[in-house]
């Protein structure tokens, strides 16, 4: 499988429970500070919209895609921004992704506070694996740094 392809897709549990989380977020509830993330579809020029878990780190705000190169990575790829919501609260927001060097500190950060949830998208890669490890499976999970426009 190509690197730009990694991609676990959801089984109808996750699905469901993306579904649920997403309804949560939008009407002002955070599980462990999840949002809902909204781009512009590519093709479809349509909003389409998904559970997220930003991270901060470093003063900065972060998305971390768990399964690969899903769906809204190509999207925000293509859109260079989105909207982040929770709630009545919508932030619209530009974003840049950042090369496979600089992602291991924030995968590390990320599977400290959500490993329990992702884990399983990341293989044998934890929050105690080491640099190299880390940057050895940094390819598999896109990353972007967020800034808020509005």
């Amino acid at each position: 499988m190509s690197t730009q392809t990694h991609y676990i897709r959801p089984n109808r549990f996750d699905s469901a429970l993306n579904n649920a989380i997403g309804w949560l977020a939008r009407h002002g509830v955070s599980l462990m500070g999840s949002q809902q993330l909204s781009v512009l579809g590519r093709s479809s020029g349509e909003w389409r919209s998904i559970p997220v878990n930003p991270l901060s780190h470093g003063g900065e705000t972060y998305l971390v895609s768990a399964r690969g190169h899903s769906q809204w990575v190509r999207n925000l790829r293509a859109a260079g921004g989105g909207r982040l919501r929770l709630g009545r609260r919508t932030r619209p927001f530009t974003a840049v992704e950042l090369p496979d060097a600089e992602k291991p500190a924030l995968l590390r950060d990320y599977l400290e506070r959500w490993g329990w949830e992702v884990g399983r998208f990341f293989g044998e890669v934890n929050a105690d694996s080491t640099d190299e490890e880390l940057l050895a499976a940094a390819h598999r999970h896109p990353v972007f740094r967020v800034t808020v426009t509005g």
